[in-house]
């Protein structure tokens, strides 16, 4: 089995919607760090497992100084991002989000 991972920082503000009071209800930004894992049990044709160039276009390009409400259609919060991030690159089978130093985030294909 062959792996790659990449390691994503964007700027993007969000405002997440909860069934309970919090500071988070209100629009606020985060440094993110997203961090996307990939593998596959034979490289492609190019000999990658997954082009580098493709992940930043498709997440950061993407996401980066965005109103995350805006781009994602579910309610941003790290978790959801996750899933969005591991189901938009076809190798991927784990993603990990870190929204601020202490909280983090994790998604992984079964």
């Amino acid at each position: 089995m062959y792996y790659v991972t990449k390691r994503l920082e964007i700027s993007a503000c969000h405002q997440l919607k909860l069934d309970y009071p919090s500071k988070c209800t209100r629009l606020h930004g985060h440094n993110w760090i997203i961090t996307v894992h990939c593998r596959a049990k034979e490289l492609n044709s190019m000999g990658m497992v997954e082009d580098f160039t493709l992940i930043k276009e498709r997440i950061e390009n993407y996401l980066d100084h965005g109103n995350l409400n805006d781009l994602l259609p579910f309610n941003p919060t790290a978790e959801n991002i996750a899933r969005w991030v591991c189901d938009a690159i076809p190798t991927c089978w784990r993603v990990d989000v870190q929204e601020s130093e202490g909280n983090i985030a994790s998604y992984e294909k079964d």
